[in-house]
């Protein structure tokens, strides 16, 4: 260990711009066994390891790092990473790393961060392929929890109470589990047979999935509610924000997750929406984080004539990963800063043909640290476009059956819950995006873990 001063920091390889774009696999090769043992031999082992604190899910990095680093313990290191990770294969691929386990790492301060993320994955693809599986318990304690949802958070909150030999039911409105994992992300950022074979082995464990099921139509919540001793709630948060400009439901205008989501179903060999086509179209995608990035990047693949990003701030502000950004550039995709849009421009049937832009500066700081945007005057532009792409963030959808249960919801729709993670009704738990907003998927993991372990205390297990 500690062989930062004679290895370099290594990136994982990327297949080539020109053949990633024709297809929806991932885009980054798996590291071999040596660069994985060579890169984790990079860590210092620190006494008190940011990499570990900067986690939501706490997980234990070092202690794999030297298990893979060391004497290459394969074994060891898949118990550790899934110790506290219930999809450590998953969160490895999507984490934006440089802004927590690697933005924290002591070795960034001259000799460059360890590559966590690309041995994270390493590490559960080289233990599955030695036929390592995730452990659950094989005894059951006669208690039965009911999750509604299949997303990040249900999925972790699933996994623990599994492991502690709880019966679980998870409700699933979609053909497939997986929420935004499946419908959300693009195969190129995490193909979906990964999520598939982590549902399988909850599957294995005993847990009964049931999709194409909404709760409140085709099932009863309260009845749900009063066959199980708990509820979960991880449902997500996918109401769109809008822009609020003029024209901007016009034929044309997409919302991101209806634009993402319809693609996969397409990919899925689904039902999907024929209208929904970028092939051989200008495509201008507003804003600037993943999501848009994954737009901007789908769109690429999908055949467009031109894919263009339009930000509010400059580039050192953009909240998106910045692997994502550069893998955008990469692939031919267009950034315009300093910009907003003022209205869509629509033909005589109604047809989006443009946006009349805005620019901005950046004025002072705001209480979170970030710098507000202020719209000039007189700098207006046009920017032709055949399809507009809105990716400004999502809000809690609160679908009725909450308020016909007496689930409370605070004014931006999000579920209300204490530090425990319980809910305004006795016996209902929720995490994840529905609870916090749109956030990370590491959040929505670490929410459903807690959610977990609260459920088992509660019901004395």
């Amino acid at each position: 260990m500690q062989n930062f001063l004679t290895i370099d920091r290594i990136e994982p390889q990327k297949r080539s711009q020109l053949e990633r774009t024709k297809d929806y696999k991932e885009i980054y090769e798996l590291l071999s066994k040596n660069d994985m043992k060579e890169q984790a031999s990079r860590c210092i082992q620190c006494g008190d390891p940011f990499c570990h604190n900067k986690c939501p899910l706490h997980n234990l990095i070092p202690f794999w790092l030297r298990a893979v680093g060391g004497k290459y313990d394969i074994d060891l290191a898949f118990a550790l990473s899934n110790e506290t990770n219930p999809y450590p294969e998953i969160t490895g691929r999507v984490c934006p790393q440089e802004k927590l386990c690697e933005g924290d790492c002591s070795l960034n301060d001259g000799h460059k961060a360890i590559t966590i993320g690309a041995i994270e994955v390493a590490i559960s693809e080289n233990g599955i392929r030695n036929g390592l599986k995730p452990k659950f318990s094989q005894k059951k304690v006669g208690k039965s929890v009911v999750v509604i949802g299949s997303g990040p958070a249900s999925i972790a909150a699933a996994t623990y109470l599994l492991r502690a030999g709880v019966d679980v039911t998870m409700y699933e409105k979609q053909n497939r589990a997986g929420g935004l994992l499946t419908y959300g992300i693009p195969g190129f950022k995490i193909e979906k047979e990964i999520v598939a074979r982590r549902i399988e082995w909850l599957k294995e464990a005993g847990m009964t999935l049931k999709t194409n099921i909404k709760i409140g139509e085709d099932v009863s919540f309260s009845e749900l509610a009063n066959l199980h001793n708990a509820v979960f709630l991880g449902i997500g948060a996918e109401q769109s924000n809008k822009a609020n400009i003029v024209n901007e439901n016009a034929k044309g205008t997409i919302m991101a997750i209806d634009f993402l989501r319809n693609i996969q179903k397409k990919q899925f060999k689904e039902d999907f929406d024929v209208s929904i086509d970028v092939a051989n179209k200008n495509v201008a995608v507003i804003g600037g984080g993943d999501t848009a990035m994954d737009c901007l990047r789908t769109a690429v693949r999908e055949g467009a004539r031109s894919v263009t990003c339009l930000y509010r701030r400059d580039k050192f502000n953009m909240p998106g990963s910045k692997k994502e950004f550069k893998n955008a550039l990469d692939e031919g995709v267009i950034f315009v800063y300093n910009v907003v849009p003022k209205d869509i421009i629509v033909n005589s049937e109604g047809g989006v043909i443009g946006i009349n832009m805005q620019k901005t500066i950046m004025s002072n700081k705001t209480v979170e640290g970030r710098q507000s945007v202020e719209t000039l005057k007189g700098g207006d532009f046009k920017v032709d476009a055949d399809i507009v792409i809105f990716a400004l963030g999502f809000s809690p959808s609160n679908p009725t059956f909450l308020s016909e249960n007496g689930i409370e919801v605070n004014s931006r729709g999000a579920i209300v819950v204490d530090s425990e993670y319980h809910t305004s009704k006795s016996g209902v738990y929720a995490g994840g995006d529905c609870v916090r907003g749109a956030a990370l998927v590491v959040n929505a993991a670490a929410d459903g873990k807690a959610a977990a372990l609260q459920i088992l205390r509660d019901l004395s297990l």
